[in-house]
């Protein structure tokens, strides 16, 4: 099965499918093979119904190193991603029938998103970094620039010089998720210190004449996704706010804090690059801000203590 899987993960690359969704439907078969592996099944043949049904057992039963389970979401993706799999090894003519055909993936969740920062405590991340330091600057620009344009992580390791315009403020996103390019605004606050990170601080980290990385580290190469991770993790954390979180957080404030000044929710899906607006909808179940003043205004009991408060007055 893993010479199998090395032919299915090509056959998705000659179609263009991106590295990151490559990568996703790896882990996601890789895990059960590691699973069969260890009870000796190693052919596609030997795997039935009832096999891949413990698999499923075994994942809703197992526990990560904290103790947690996984999370239902996390469980239907990786038995979608195995259904993928055999139907694949089925049109390749290698199973003759497919064990995963009748195979109920779990119930999905329809969880809100994680807790979003106030402005005041994007403030404090913000003010982190030692802007005394051209690294302090270059850090301030990276955080600044998550949360103006909402970008993902692995976005913006792989912006380049010619990415940003700055007289046009924008950013052009290439081969984001999906392979779907787009252009992203860049606000005034975040395209100061990106301006000041360009002109002072990146010349002093170039090593290559030719690196095209935006966001050079201090090796003068560009940044790997988990180090941005790790470094944006670090930052909210010292920012001593009770809050944990990286990139994600920050794109996901973005995105609330735009909704709640009024921005429209098909706005907020292109600025996220959301391939359908279901993806982006679920901020408007998030934004409290918004709820609390339609609450105000509609309720009848809200509407009852605004009077007898004037009366009193």
């Amino acid at each position: 099965m893993a010479t199998c899987l090395d032919q299915y993960l090509q056959w998705h690359r000659e179609r263009n499918i991106t590295e990151f969704g490559i990568k996703s439907k790896q882990k996601d078969v890789y895990t059960f093979l590691t699973w069969a592996e260890e009870r000796g099944l190693l052919y596609p043949n030997e795997i039935t119904r009832s096999i891949l049904e413990s698999y499923q057992r075994y994942l809703y039963h197992y526990r990560k190193k904290n103790g947690k389970p996984l999370g239902m979401s996390t469980q239907s993706k990786r038995l979608s991603g195995l259904k993928q799999f055999f139907s694949w090894l089925c049109r390749q003519r290698i199973l003759e029938a497919n064990p995963a055909s009748e195979l109920a993936l779990p119930r999905s969740e329809k969880r809100l998103p994680g807790y979003a920062l106030s402005v005041k405590e994007v403030e404090a991340v913000m003010a982190v970094p030692d802007i005394t330091d051209p690294l302090g600057i270059r850090d301030r620009a990276m955080l600044e620039l998550f949360y103006s344009s909402g970008l993902r992580r692995s976005e913006l390791t792989m912006l380049d010089l010619s990415d940003v315009n700055l007289d046009r403020r924008t950013a052009h996103i290439r081969k984001a998720k999906g392979y779907k390019d787009r252009v992203v605004p860049v606000g005034s606050r975040a395209l100061q210190w990106l301006e000041k990170y360009l002109y002072d601080v990146r010349p002093l980290l170039l090593v290559k004449s030719e690196e095209q990385a935006l966001f050079l580290s201090g090796y003068g190469e560009r940044f790997h996704p988990d180090t941005l991770t790790r470094f944006v993790a670090k930052c909210i954390k010292d920012a001593d706010i009770g809050v944990t979180g990286s990139c994600h957080l920050l794109r996901h404030t973005c995105a609330t804090h735009m909704l709640e000044g009024g921005a429209d929710v098909r706005v907020i899906q292109e600025l996220l690059g959301h391939a359908c607006i279901e993806a982006t909808a679920i901020y408007t179940r998030v934004s409290i801000v918004h709820l609390q003043k339609v609450h105000a205004v509609s309720h009848p009991a809200e509407s009852r203590r605004k009077v007898d408060t004037e009366s009193s007055d």
